[in-house]
């Protein structure tokens, strides 16, 4: 570590300190040549979630596209603020989970893991939803969805 004095690149470790749940260190340093001392902290640099769109573009994930969508299906609906935030934050934790070590998941993966969620809660908004997100053409496609919510 550069000395924030002199620039010299060597330097002692006085003392190394976890700070809060360990997600970074702080640590006391003194310059060996000026004897100046400073402190430095240091944290893990988390890799983005991407998501992988229809045309193969990537693109960071974003929870507020994610609500906004949401938002959309479940207007008018007797959902509340509480239960909308739940399910943002368990999809996000299932997107995270699911992309893994390489941190990149599909918006088709994305997309279902929304419509499930939202069919388990309200039906209309899965059927607003699903017919943004699978692009419904006209009125059979609607009607073949709501046949297929009945079935199960």
């Amino acid at each position: 570590m550069k000395c924030p004095v002199c620039a010299c690149l060597e330097d002692k470790v006085l003392e190394t300190r976890f700070i809060g749940e360990g997600n970074s260190i702080r640590r006391r340093r003194e310059c060996i040549a000026c004897g100046y001392r400073f402190t430095t902290y240091e944290v893990v640099e988390e890799k983005k979630l991407m998501v992988i769109k229809r045309d193969e573009r990537r693109e960071v994930f974003s929870i507020d596209k994610l609500a906004s969508g949401i938002n959309k299906a479940i207007e008018k609906r007797p959902v509340s603020r509480v239960v909308i935030d739940d399910l943002l934050r368990e999809i996000e934790e299932d997107a995270i989970r699911r992309a893994g070590v390489t941190h990149e998941i599909s918006s088709h993966e994305i997309g279902e893991m929304v419509m499930e969620k939202l069919h388990d809660l309200d039906e209309v908004a899965y059927i607003r939803f699903a017919s943004v997100y699978r692009q419904f053409k006209g009125v059979n496609e609607f009607i073949r969805e709501i046949k297929n919510i009945k079935k199960r």
